[in-house]
């Protein structure tokens, strides 16, 4: 009966890091969570620039502008 123990302490181990592995893995989730919320959503510079032609018209933006 000594091959049962040895088995069933494996087995424990393994849970016991994969359960350690999945708490690592929410909290990093958790922190990425915090950090994105703490990002600015624009950033400068990102900011679409409207100009006008010498009849105070907007002129149409292009592909490129964005």
């Amino acid at each position: 009966m000594a091959g049962n123990s040895r088995t069933t302490f494996t087995k424990r181990s393994k849970e016991r890091a994969r359960q350690e592995k999945r708490a690592d893995k929410t909290q990093k989730m958790e922190q990425r969570k915090e950090q994105k919320l703490a990002e600015p959503t624009k950033r400068s510079g990102d900011e679409i620039v409207i100009q006008f032609d010498e009849d105070g018209q907007p002129i149409a933006l292009e592909f490129d502008d964005f």
